[in-house]
């Protein structure tokens, strides 16, 4: 695996750009090393997270919004507070349905992301 090295030990929201990756989807890479991964992910009401699958298991804290998940063909509306968790290679995707924001973890990292 390539090594990405170590991010900074202190990360601040404001000195990241976002990047747009879908229609009402941005995110931002906050810190990483090679086993774990940190992204703020921003959607607009109406955001789709599609369904996709990865051999990274992900943790995800739903900061602010409303979202429909959806994992492994089963839907749960989740708001401000609740989490998730996605096992490696299991199809998954959200439905923003209050403008919001979810706090990702992955491991390993999304080498992907990286790109």
């Amino acid at each position: 695996m390539k090594s990405f090295g170590t991010s900074k030990s202190f990360l601040f929201t404001k000195d990241k750009e976002w990047e747009t990756v879908g229609e009402g989807v941005k995110r931002k890479i906050m810190g990483y090393d090679d086993k774990i991964m940190l992204v703020h992910v921003s959607f607009s009401k109406g955001g789709i997270g599609p369904m996709h699958q990865h051999h990274h298991s992900q943790v995800t804290h739903v900061a602010s919004g409303v979202f429909d998940v959806t994992i492994d063909g089963e839907t749960q509306r989740l708001s401000i507070g609740d989490n998730f968790y996605i096992p490696t290679n299991v199809l998954h995707g959200a439905i923003c349905i209050e403008a919001g924001e979810l706090i990702d973890v992955f491991s390993p990292i999304r080498e992907d992301f990286m790109e």
